[in-house]
């Protein structure tokens, strides 16, 4: 049996993989937008019990070829033993052909290219990377811990690694007051670093944490979902990234679902944002279908 410690967080595309906590919480969890971590102390699991529970998984679904790290950020691991890890794991399922993890750009940065290359090799192959914004101001607002060039350079380094990045950029995070530096500097940030994934998503902000996040904001006025949308048009209408990349705005928060592949798709994007501001409401999903 797996003893799985709540709450417990992973991202959409992992729902019907393995799910394996190697470690608790957040190694960072000072993120005044998330409340996902607040209630866990970050704790590195020992190597032996997660073995226990390898052994049970592996028996349990023999078969499956993709296995998400739980919980933050796994990669804030020492990289011997993530790499002790990922042996367990290549050894207990056959099939594996995934191995997947939420990371910051302090992960990244903590570990050299070649300790980046040796997780690859052992089968690290995508993470889960919070840009939020690409812009320093509000970096330092929500307490993300790095800077734009920090985050540059991260993502430059997964690259080199040849470890697949898929990133969040969070719509509304600056509110009005901050609307256009938010997305004219995130577009700066996607232009200049190589990611294989990017999905928009809206504020949302739970119950208790509102409070921590507006204190370091002189005024923050929420965006309609209208103007969440405008900034999404602006983010695709400059986006040119250095390599292809999928976008999706599929997450729940959002009010206009997209898909596609950028800059190939970025026309007929454009145009569905277009027709759903033109329509107005009744283009976008209702607020009781919506989640975070």
């Amino acid at each position: 049996m797996i003893n799985y410690s709540f709450p417990l967080y992973r991202p959409p595309a992992e729902a019907e993989n393995i799910i394996l906590q190697a470690t608790l919480g957040c190694s960072h969890n000072r993120c005044t937008y998330c409340s996902m971590y607040k209630s866990k102390r970050f704790t590195i699991r020992p190597i032996e019990e997660v073995k226990k529970e390898i052994e049970i998984l592996s028996n349990r679904y023999p078969d499956a070829n993709k296995v998400f790290l739980g919980d933050g950020d796994a990669l804030a691991l020492p990289t011997e033993h993530l790499a002790k890890l990922l042996r367990l794991l290549k050894e207990s399922f056959p099939r594996l052909s995934r191995v997947s993890l939420y990371a910051t750009a302090q992960n990244f940065l903590e570990k050299s290219v070649d300790e980046l290359k040796e997780l690859r090799a052992g089968g690290l192959s995508l993470a889960y990377f919070g840009i939020e914004t690409g812009n320093d101001e509000l970096l330092d607002k929500i307490d993300k811990g790095v800077n734009t060039a920090d985050m540059i350079e991260a993502l430059h380094r997964a690259h080199e690694a040849g470890i697949k990045v898929s990133s969040t950029v969070i719509l509304g995070i600056g509110g009005l007051e901050y609307t256009h530096e938010h997305i004219r500097d995130t577009i700066k940030l996607i232009n200049a670093a190589p990611m294989s994934y990017l999905s928009t998503l809206q504020l949302g902000l739970e119950e208790g944490s509102e409070e921590r996040f507006h204190r370091s904001f002189n005024g923050f006025t929420p965006l309609s979902d209208l103007q969440i949308l405008q900034e999404q048009r602006y983010l695709l209408s400059e986006i040119n990234p250095p390599q292809k990349i999928i976008f999706r705005s599929n997450h729940a928060s959002n009010a206009l679902h997209l898909a596609g592949t950028l800059p190939k798709d970025t026309s007929r994007l454009i145009n569905e944002v277009d027709h759903a501001m033109n329509i107005g409401e009744g283009a976008m999903i209702p607020q009781w279908m919506r989640g975070f």
